[in-house]
């Protein structure tokens, strides 16, 4: 399997509208590839959707796993995850993924585990609180910190304006509602954005607000 956006040094983005779906090893499960390296086995950032009633082989995370539900509901043997549900499976966890009749999209980052970030959570965002951001507008939801990495989500509300600065370590977004912007581009909902350590950009929300997961402090040294 060829390696995928695999230049941590470029920024990468990746709309709704280019995404390209192809079969997983198992029936009824289809992968959108946004960044591998390495083969069946890799350092990979996808996008999974699962049709109704599907399943996964039993699986160990030989470099751990993380996950956000998008849509429907995931589940495998240690419970049931309805969107918005925030998961992280360290190395040397396992399970075995099973869907039931709602189907479910969920977005998942494997082999990127520090070998020393041990924590195994089960978030469910609808029910944490968010806290204030960095200015008037910015609304912050943290989900995990180790090292220099920080996860969150953040909520923007119509027509804020964030000062420019730059990314130390790399940041990389998911938007799942609204539409984000910088000066580079427009990014409505399912873009996916990935900008090397040391980038700068200055984004913005117009009328739409925007909702992203926010990922940075991942990409040095890559």
């Amino acid at each position: 399997m060829p390696d995928i956006r695999d230049d941590f040094q470029q920024r990468e983005v990746v709309k709704l509208a280019e995404y390209q779906w192809v079969s997983s090893p198992m029936p009824g499960v289809e992968r959108m590839m946004l960044d591998r390296r390495g083969n069946e086995i890799a350092r990979a950032t996808s996008l999974v959707r699962y049709a109704p009633n599907s399943q996964f082989s039993p699986h160990s995370h030989g470099g751990g796993e993380e996950i956000l539900v998008l849509e429907g509901v995931f589940a495998d043997e240690n419970g049931t995850y309805s969107e918005g549900t925030y998961l992280r499976n360290p190395i040397g966890t396992s399970h075995t993924p099973i869907i039931g009749d709602e189907g479910a999209l969920i977005f998942v980052k494997l082999h990127q585990f520090s070998p020393d970030d041990s924590a195994q959570l089960c978030i469910n965002t609808h029910e944490q609180a968010w806290l204030p951001g960095l200015m008037v507008g910015l609304s912050v939801m943290p989900l995990h910190e180790f090292g220099t990495e920080h996860v969150a989500l953040v909520k923007w509300a119509p027509n804020t304006q964030f000062q420019r600065h730059t990314h130390w370590g790399g940041e990389e977004i998911l938007v799942l509602e609204g539409v984000f912007y910088d000066e580079h581009g427009v990014y409505p909902a399912g873009t996916w954005l990935r900008s090397p350590h040391m980038s700068e950009h200055q984004p913005f929300t117009k009328e739409e607000g925007a909702l992203i997961y926010v990922k940075v402090g991942h990409l040095s040294g890559l």
